[in-house]
């Protein structure tokens, strides 16, 4: 029971120090010792018997695998997006779309951008730096709150792409191992929710910006946006390539190298922006400096939660959880829905709901019957739904790190659109399969 109260608990406390705009370098590891020592987790490996988990031990391996597995796609992806920005790429790009679907658009062409590159199998956080120069352009042509860049953002990314059939994102392939499945499971209910959740998304975006207009926000410039005036802007034809170099190369290779592929499509998008606009840049070796310290600064703050969620799947409290969610009586897909998304939220990731949960259920739920692709695609969308709590890695890079913004001010738009939406999603693809 303590070990419970300790892991809800340290969960809750990390949600707050998050919204507060506590430094997450200091907030993870302490929620994380809170969910320790409620435990009975060992401090150090010096006081762990052989093989048992402690909490230095945990944390730091949560905390340094992430930046083994991502440093080089965090490092290239904002790189490349400071390229874009430093040599007007982004603006030349936001201006051509501007003047094409007009003004009032503008949160719609980041949805769509975002959407493309998720699609074609650009990872998420990668999708974000790549975007958000030409996100802030967009809006402060707008004029429209900056704030709500991240839930454009967000909601581009991991709502009616990242979970949709034949995605290449890595929560549409992980229940493929479980379950014998395809990328393209469940495909016409997926085309259904998917189709809901972007109509509705949307709808609910708009709404959310045409409120806080009407009460006076605006876009608001700040120190570190560039404020040099351009006399010339490159070809938005000529500007789009390199994005398009990126997507190709992502989509070519994704299968082949999986997240590695970014790395090598990263690297040439790079270098296309660099050949084809070097005339135009302001300051390229400022440009790679930046690019450098916003990514060191966006791969500590995932990581730091990410260590949070190594040692809580170190508690009893955690096992616990997992078998009493994957035992939840009724309708298999209601229950594995549930269990998916739960535990997505305690690890603040979806492929770790995924994870942890598929190869408990598939087996019990696989010998009950249950249709496999049903099965597969109810747990890809439910996983992308309490991953996107205020302390989710990829929420945290992508308000914090990349958008600037704060928790109390980005996070109730970004939570709305990544959170009840893909929640409503699933709701509607369990009655779905209920009913077909």
């Amino acid at each position: 029971m303590l070990s419970m109260i300790g892991l809800i608990g340290g969960l809750a406390l990390l949600i707050l120090l998050t919204m507060i705009g506590m430094n997450l370098l200091v907030a993870g590891p302490l929620s994380a010792f809170i969910v320790a020592i409620t435990s009975g987790l060992p401090l150090f490996p010096q006081l762990a018997d052989k093989n048992e988990p402690d909490f230095v031990t945990n944390y730091m391996g949560g905390f340094t695998g992430f930046i083994a597995s991502w440093y080089f796609m965090f490092l290239i992806g904002a790189i490349f997006g400071k390229l874009m920005e430093d040599s007007g790429a982004a603006d030349s790009i936001s201006k051509w779309v501007t003047d094409r679907i007009g003004v009032k658009k503008a949160a719609l062409a980041v949805v769509i951008a975002c959407a493309v590159l998720t699609y074609g199998g650009v990872s998420l956080f990668v999708v974000a730096f790549s975007v958000y120069p030409m996100a802030l352009s967009l809006f402060k042509e707008a004029d429209l709150p900056r704030r709500f860049i991240p839930a454009a953002l967000g909601f581009g990314s991991t709502t009616f792409t990242m979970t949709s059939a034949g995605s290449p994102e890595i929560q549409n392939w992980i229940p493929i191992e479980f379950l014998g499945t395809t990328p393209y499971a469940g495909w016409e209910v997926s085309l259904v929710v998917a189709v809901f959740m972007m109509i509705f998304g949307y709808w609910w975006l708009k709404k959310m910006i045409k409120k806080a207009i009407s009460r006076g926000e605006r876009f608001e410039s700040r120190e570190t946006d560039s404020t040099q005036v351009r006399e010339k802007l490159p070809n938005p034809y000529l500007s789009c390539i390199p994005l398009l170099i990126v997507l190709g190369i992502s989509f070519s290779f994704h299968k082949s190298l999986a997240q590695s592929a970014l790395i090598i499509a990263l690297l040439g998008g790079c270098i296309s922006v660099y050949l084809i606009n070097r005339k135009y840049f302001i300051d390229f070796s400022k440009a790679i400096t930046e690019g450098t310290i916003g990514a060191i600064i966006a791969i500590a703050n995932t990581a730091a939660v990410v260590g949070f969620g190594g040692v809580a799947k170190a508690t009893p409290a955690f096992s616990h959880a997992v078998d009493a969610m994957t035992n939840i009586p009724g309708s298999p897909l209601i229950g594995g829905a549930i269990a998916v998304c739960i535990i997505a939220g305690l690890t603040g990731s979806s492929s770790g709901g995924q994870s942890i949960a598929l190869p408990l259920l598939a087996p019990h739920y696989l010998d009950m019957g249950v249709n496999p692709d049903a099965l597969h695609r109810v747990a890809a969308i439910s996983s992308g739904s309490l991953d996107s709590l205020p302390q989710g890695g990829y929420v945290v890079t992508t308000i914090r790190a990349i958008a600037g913004e704060k928790h109390k001010d980005a996070y109730p738009a970004f939570g709305a659109l990544t959170v009840v939406v893909p929640l409503l999603g699933v709701i509607l693809a369990v009655v779905l399969f209920m009913i077909f």
